[in-house]
């Protein structure tokens, strides 16, 4: 059951993510980026802010981080889409 509500948390979260950037994703897509951008939030702005992230507990405060991730994460990746 955890893992359902960590998939559907990290669905909406990339969701979210790729609306804020109007980057519109599938499913599957918006998860990865949750996943993916809450480890990189993990490393770079969870000890900034001493919050941690879905990956820790599904709260408001590491939702926010996580999105804070994703939207770093998407940044990346068209700047490396650009580059092409």
């Amino acid at each position: 059951m955890n893992v359902l509500i960590y998939l559907i948390a990290a669905a909406v979260i990339g969701w979210v993510a790729t609306e804020i950037m109007r980057d519109r994703q599938s499913l599957l897509i918006n998860i990865v980026i949750a996943i993916v951008g809450a480890f990189l939030a993990g490393y770079f702005i969870s000890p900034l802010l001493n919050i941690g992230t879905i990956n820790d507990a599904i709260t408001l405060p590491t939702m926010f981080v996580t999105l804070l991730g994703s939207l770093i994460l998407i940044i990346i990746v068209r700047a490396i889409r650009r580059r092409r």
